[in-house]
């Protein structure tokens, strides 16, 4: 006697999960066109992004180095994500990876794509930790022509022990040991510390 109730569940039940599979193919496909969407946007901005990079770092590059040349290059791998690998010429050398390079070389390389990076995507600030340790005086000269003309569109904070960067800076800070075991911070203006020896000359 009860079966036409129980048909009338059953079939309303039916009808209800219908709908509700109707909607869930409809969210799968509306989720796979924003997916593919986003995708495609995506790649659009790393392609668009990675040209303007490969232009700035092969300008740092050469500046650094004082010519040659160097690139970046999506690199495809079997089942994973492509990568990016860096190619680099030194003048007077052919062609080879980074890493066959000397250190000297590397951390020249390496701070070009870093001043690369920062003019495509500039930042208010940058910590540079002993990033010119391993280059020669000549390179350090470079080095802070570059540092200089990127303190222009944001500040630097650099630790290093090289003279030569010391001398680009527009302040210093340090610690010293007047006393045994007491340690003291001191901090000097590039600009006022000139002016005032200039008028201890001139006095």
């Amino acid at each position: 006697p009860r079966v036409i109730d129980v048909y009338e569940s059953l079939r309303a039940r039916r009808a209800e999960l219908a709908s509700g599979l109707d909607d869930v193919v409809r969210a799968r496909l509306f989720l796979a066109e924003v997916i593919e969407g986003a995708d495609r946007e995506s790649e659009r901005c790393f392609r668009e992004t990675l040209g303007a990079i490969r232009a700035a770092f092969g300008r740092k590059f050469a500046r650094l180095f004082g010519g040659g040349r160097a690139d970046l290059v999506v690199a495809e791998r079997a089942g994973s994500s492509p990568g990016i690998e860096i190619v680099v010429e030194p003048p007077g050398k052919r062609l080879q990876s980074l890493s066959l390079l000397s250190a000297g070389e590397r951390a020249l390389a390496a701070t070009a794509l870093v001043f690369a990076l920062l003019e495509v995507r500039p930042s208010p600030f940058c910590v540079l930790d002993e990033v010119d340790a391993a280059l020669d005086e000549a390179n350090v000269s470079r080095f802070t022509e570059v540092l200089q003309e990127a303190a222009s569109k944001g500040q630097f904070i650099v630790v290093t022990h090289r003279k030569g960067t010391m001398e680009a800076a527009d302040a210093l800070y340090g610690v010293t040991m007047e006393e045994s075991g007491v340690s003291k911070i001191i901090s000097v203006k590039i600009g006022e510390a000139s002016q005032a020896a200039r008028r201890e000359e001139t006095a």
